[in-house]
């Protein structure tokens, strides 16, 4: 078994690791996050590596000596100096596997630190939230290592497809999804926040299953609210990636860029997922909202 590094600890790193533990597929996992120098927000992220055997360590350096895997999944925005920082600190031949939902051009960018400090870079783009599938997600993986990353992945139990052996196969691919994915919760949170103020978001729900049988209304727009609300900053900042992606295109980024506002201003307002309902979500990121429109006052 190789040994794994995990750059950034957070939702995607806890959730790997906590598969490839109950499956005892990995052996010694080293992790660091930049929250370990925070003193409030230390001590949870110690307690989440510990309890997943892995060991906080006290510095990058000795997180990434002797890995042979390093997962690096951090934020979108903060990806390419990830690799510029770290990639010094690599043993040699060591893959590089950047889980970041970024942009072709700044999988680039961190592409040329990684292979000029003898690393090996591998654009990898996670397809589904990584609740509950884990280590079992599925994965596009793209570069010119893709295969050989492909072989040590799927011996962690991964469910990896090689997209294409040039960096920017496979996060194309996972940009140009999210315009989607990231839009529709978008337009839910535009749709039903106006409805609910209105009060017709019962006659709004009703058109629309009248409309479209097939999908959960209530269910579907209460679990966007949710994503939007735990995890709206870091979606705003990959859809920062996938305005640049389709603006490299040639394309106008008009929707992405409005979507990255949505997911910024909901997620800004620090608010759980709390109960699974579409009414009290709705309800209380108004609230929020209105809370902060009168001390901008």
């Amino acid at each position: 078994m190789q040994r794994i590094a995990l750059i950034g600890f957070g939702e995607a790193g806890q959730s790997f690791a906590s598969g490839w533990r109950a499956d005892g597929l990995a052996g010694v996992i080293t992790a660091w996050d930049l929250k370990l120098e925070q003193p409030a927000a230390a001590p949870a992220l110690r307690e989440a590596m510990e309890k997943l055997a892995i060991s906080p360590a006290t510095s990058a350096e000795k997180a990434l000596a002797g890995a042979g895997m390093v997962f690096c999944l951090v934020t979108a925005d903060r990806a390419a100096d990830a690799a510029r920082s770290y990639a010094p600190l690599l043993a040699p031949g060591a893959l590089w596997l950047d889980g970041n939902s970024c942009a072709p051009t700044t999988k680039h960018e961190a592409a040329r630190a990684v292979e000029a400090a003898g690393g090996r870079y591998v654009d990898v783009a996670i397809m589904a939230p990584v609740y509950p599938r884990q280590h079992r997600t599925p994965i596009l993986l793209a570069g010119a290592p893709a295969e050989d990353a492909a072989a040590a992945m799927e011996g962690l139990g991964m469910q990896v497809t090689v997209a294409g052996p040039k960096v920017g196969d496979a996060s194309t691919i996972k940009m140009l999804r999210s315009v989607m994915i990231k839009g529709l919760e978008a337009l839910v949170a535009e749709c039903f926040l106006a409805a609910r103020t209105a009060g017709v978001e019962e006659a709004i729900l009703a058109s629309l299953m009248a409309s479209d049988p097939g999908i959960d209304w209530p269910k579907r727009s209460s679990y966007n609210l949710e994503r939007m609300m735990v995890h709206g900053r870091r979606r705003a900042a990959e859809m920062r990636e996938v305005a640049t992606t389709v603006s490299a295109l040639g394309l106008s980024p008009r929707l992405s860029s409005a979507i990255a506002d949505w997911q910024a201003q909901i997620g800004e307002l620090g608010l759980a997922g709390g109960e699974d309902s579409l009414a009290d979500r709705s309800d209380r990121i108004l609230a929020a909202l209105g809370s902060q429109r009168a001390l901008a006052h």
